[in-house]
């Protein structure tokens, strides 16, 4: 995996079916943007896929499940992460992470609309990553206590491969909005990491390495079905 997007396009491409599987984690987008608890069975027998951003993994997931039960006209994202998390490449790559997300939350989540800013806050000591989604329904009301469930039931999901995700309980409210005035659903979530080996505020880095690894597992697991059925 390169270090920059930029850096994936230029390289020789290997021969598709010979046996490797590539799993990008920065947003080059060579493959189909994959979040696991949403889409990555969709794409199992993919010989390339990205896992869009730090922020798309955090954030998609809950656009998505609120989505199923309130369909999202637009999706809005502010991702804040430590400074000291982010290194050069992060910092070189603002461009691809605003578009990739904002792709990601129309693609994978389901919004008809999406947008994605990234702030790097320079605190001392580092605070831990930080997303505000703001999302703003197709309908004139929503199923309030729905929406609240399916919210909590996908943080659960993410959980259980990233146990630094936790999700405040959810905000309604009504705004004016472009589209006149609309009901508003504020979800806040903090991304902690494991503090294994990158430290526990670098949650934007450890959601992304954890999600990669359960993209290997799954991955793995499926190839293993299929040659033992195959056998």
């Amino acid at each position: 995996c390169a270090p920059r997007a930029r850096a994936h396009p230029p390289a020789p491409p290997l021969p598709r079916g010979a046996g490797p599987i590539a799993v990008d984690l920065p947003p080059a987008a060579l493959g189909p943007g994959v979040v696991p608890p949403v889409n990555l069975g969709q794409h199992l027998g993919a010989d390339n896929v990205s896992l869009i951003t730090c922020g798309g993994q955090a954030t998609i997931p809950l656009v998505h499940a609120v989505h199923r039960v309130a369909p999202v006209r637009y999706a809005e994202v502010v991702a804040t992460v430590a400074s000291a998390s982010a290194g050069p490449g992060t910092r070189q790559n603002i461009d691809e992470f605003t578009a990739a997300t904002a792709r990601g939350l129309e693609a994978v989540g389901g919004a008809r609309q999406g947008k994605a800013l990234i702030l790097l806050n320079p605190a001392r000591p580092p605070i831990r990553m930080r997303n505000t989604i703001y999302l703003i329904p197709e309908a004139d009301g929503v199923d309030e206590a729905a929406v609240a469930a399916a919210a909590e039931g996908m943080a659960g999901e993410v959980q259980r491969y990233v146990p630094g995700y936790r999700l405040k309980p959810v905000v309604f409210d009504r705004r004016p909005t472009p589209w006149g005035e609309k009901p508003v659903v504020t979800l806040l979530l903090e991304v902690e990491g494991a503090g294994d080996f990158l430290p526990p505020y670098a949650g934007n880095l450890d959601i992304m390495t954890a999600a990669a690894r359960r993209v290997g597992e799954v991955l793995a697991q499926h190839l293993l079905g299929i040659r033992e059925v195959t056998a």
